[in-house]
């Protein structure tokens, strides 16, 4: 699987008080599935993004997802350059539900731990034109081509 990130793309920093012990905390876990957690999404700052940076997005990927493809929990896209965290007001895309928001982690019960990649992607434009439904496949494809610099936390999910 190919990671969407282009090799000459700079590294910054992410943070998250609420995935300091690399786990999720038991409010982050999806409402549904079988979990009964509230899908809050974690939050994420991050600093040290590369020059020429005119937006972020922020993607959050289950590769151990029993689909042979992962699973996309969370696009976030337009952040302001000036941001360093997620602002209330900007596009949420869609998850693999196909719903818009954050769904949280939920594990299938028995499976291995799942890793989850919370990522930060500095981009070259404002907007890279994802429509609104545009599916999380689609979405990480059109902003491959914007990036230049990313920042992510793994963080674990079991049941």
């Amino acid at each position: 699987m190919r990671a969407g990130i282009p090799a000459h793309a700079a590294r910054f920093h992410v943070e998250s008080p609420d995935l300091a012990a690399g786990r999720f905390p038991a409010g982050a876990y999806s409402s549904g599935f079988g979990c009964t957690g509230q899908n809050t999404a974690p939050t994420l700052t991050w600093s040290g993004a590369p020059a020429g940076t005119k937006s972020f997005a922020v993607t959050m990927f289950d590769r151990d997802a029993p689909t042979g493809s992962g699973f996309w929990h969370w696009t976030v896209r337009d952040i302001p350059a000036s941001a360093t965290s997620i602002p209330k007001d900007v596009t949420t895309g869609t998850n693999d539900t196909g719903a818009a928001g954050y769904l949280g982690p939920c594990p299938p019960a028995g499976d291995r731990p799942h890793r989850y990649e919370l990522t930060v992607l500095a981009l070259d434009v404002a907007d890279a034109g994802v429509p609104q439904n545009a599916t999380p496949a689609l979405a990480s494809f059109a902003l491959s081509a914007h990036v230049i610099g990313y920042a992510r936390i793994t963080a674990t999910a079991k049941r």
